[in-house]
């Protein structure tokens, strides 16, 4: 699959490049900290980071090593490849979604108290480390705030909040955002080259914005509509079931309640997602919102007020949070059109 067949191996080829700047230069400081908490939602890379810095501090052929200038792992040494393959005795994965037990954790912390077998540091990757239960993560509290000076820790986690503010105050906090659309399409057209995939940027594009701000979910797609052999902008649209969220955008601002429900239903029968569209309708609305107020850099004309654009922001959250439990997706949005239409009077 090319999510893992083209998933980075080295600073350079990271796609997220806030963070790869950041590593950058936590790496070329030397001083490490003892422990990491890598926040960020799901396909932003954490976990290829967190495995690409366990290389990098435990390389037997860069800086780490006295051998040179940089910090980038060789993937040569046999540090390098026993890390990437998982094999390596000092480099520990555990997935707190389904060890998150203080059984678990015990174990962990007993495995800290031995010096490295093969490499410099024994580094342990947790993923999903929100899931930790309350008991795991107050024992391991203390070696996580005084580990032995041959171990880090690299917590990942989607939602911050969840773990404890004891143990966030504990670590480095390394905020990964969503994944910008520069940066997937530089990663697409990585793949494109690599596997040497004749597509036009208008179909990068369209993946980029369908892919929920998330690289993992933009080389899952790109990689299905390779195989469905729909690699022009037409056909990719009508695989996803797209149709123009500024066509119904206008619709709205010509307040037609009508016209508008026919474009939903139009849009429900080509088996549009009806999450994408709402994501995509309130991305818009919050840049005319920024415009009408004079904020940001898009020069945005609309014939809707402050106040109807924020009343339509209100609705679209609503008719989203409860689009999974609709029986039928386009109700929430039709409601909230009709609801918008009803409290600013228009009729058909």
């Amino acid at each position: 699959m090319f999510y893992l067949k083209y998933r980075p191996k080295t600073i350079t080829n990271l796609d997220n490049s806030s963070v790869k700047e950041k590593l950058t230069n936590l790496l070329k400081n030397k001083s490490l900290p003892h422990a990491y908490l890598f926040v960020g939602q799901k396909g932003t890379g954490k976990t290829s980071t967190a495995r690409i810095f366990a290389k990098s501090v435990n390389c037997l052929a860069n800086s780490f090593s006295k051998k040179g200038d940089s910090i980038e792992p060789c993937n040569k040494c046999a540090n390098c490849m026993s890390i990437e393959t998982g094999a390596s005795p000092d480099v520990t994965e555990l997935d707190a979604a389904s060890n998150r037990g203080i059984d678990e954790v015990r174990s962990l912390i007993r495995e800290a108290a031995f010096l490295p077998m093969t490499c410099r540091y024994r580094v342990f990757i947790i993923d999903e480390a929100h899931m930790i239960t309350n008991d795991a993560f107050n024992a391991l509290l203390k070696t996580l705030e005084e580990p032995p000076e041959t171990v880090l820790f690299i917590l990942a986690t989607t939602t911050e909040e969840k773990v404890p503010k004891t143990i966030v105050s504990r670590c480095l906090l390394v905020n990964f955002g969503k994944a910008n659309r520069e940066d997937v399409i530089r990663m697409l057209k990585r793949i494109q080259l690599a596997e040497k995939i004749s597509v036009t940027d208008d179909v990068l594009e369209i993946i980029a914005k369908n892919s929920e701000k998330s690289f993992r979910d933009a080389t899952k797609l790109f990689e299905e509509l390779v195989i469905q052999n729909k690699l022009n902008p037409v056909d990719v649209k009508h695989y996803l079931g797209l149709r123009s969220q500024h066509t119904l955008m206008d619709l709205i601002q010509k307040k037609s309640l009508k016209d508008s429900l026919l474009w939903i239903e139009e849009f429900s029968e080509s088996g549009g997602s009806f999450k994408r569209l709402l994501e995509e309708l309130l991305e818009e609305l919050r840049y005319m919102l920024l415009a009408k107020n004079g904020v940001g850099t898009l020069d945005i004309i609309t014939s809707l007020s402050s106040a109807e654009i924020a009343n339509l922001m209100k609705l679209f959250t609503e008719a989203y949070n409860t689009l999974r439990i609709s029986p039928i997706d386009s109700i929430p949005l039709e409601i909230a059109l009709v609801e918008f239409y009803n409290r600013n009077k228009v009729t058909n």
